[in-house]
């Protein structure tokens, strides 16, 4: 009976540590192969967009980002070591570490001036293919013969002359019709 009890808990502690072992190794892939896209995108962003010395401080924003992924994969693995040693350790634990880990990363990249520079080049950029989509459309509207924003806008802004000109028009009236 003791064998058997003590053969369960070896049994479920030895699955207990290979879901850990598993759940950890699959974490690490996932950020740091997550880690690489984001610094791949972040470099190739700012290479090609930036001023040198932009390029530079992203590339120190990078690093220190970086830092905070090994920091977190360092932390998830003394965690996983108190788990083998016996230490109650939550599952989720691993999750904070790497969620915090992110807004670390995260915040150290988007400190940067690159960041902003990048940024707000990406929003320049999606603005003008966001004016082109919109001038396509009309275009296309117009070869339809659907009428657009800018036409009604434009009857809109005639609509409110005419009404400009008519209460001018009905005032003068006013005034000569008292004047006789």
């Amino acid at each position: 009976m003791v064998n058997d009890a003590s053969s369960a808990f070896d049994g479920e502690m030895e699955s207990f540590v290979e879901r850990m072992t598993e759940t950890y190794m699959n974490a690490i892939d996932q950020n740091l192969d997550a880690q690489s896209k984001l610094m791949e995108a972040w470099m190739d962003a700012t290479e090609e967009n930036l001023s040198e010395e932009n390029v530079r401080e992203s590339y120190e924003g990078s690093l220190q980002a970086y830092e905070a992924w090994m920091n977190a994969a360092e932390r998830s693995f003394d965690r996983l070591g108190d788990a083998l040693e016996g230490e109650e350790v939550d599952a989720a634990e691993f999750r904070d570490i790497w969620l915090a880990s992110a807004n670390e990363a995260f915040k150290e990249t988007m400190a940067t001036t690159a960041f902003a520079a990048a940024t707000g080049q990406s929003v320049e950029e999606a603005l003008n293919a966001q004016q082109q989509v919109e001038e396509m459309t009309e275009e296309s509207l117009h070869a339809v013969g659907f009428a657009t924003v800018g036409d009604v806008r434009e009857v809109g802004e005639r609509l409110v002359e005419l009404e400009r000109r008519t209460h001018a028009i009905e005032s003068k009236l006013d005034r000569l019709l008292e004047e006789r």
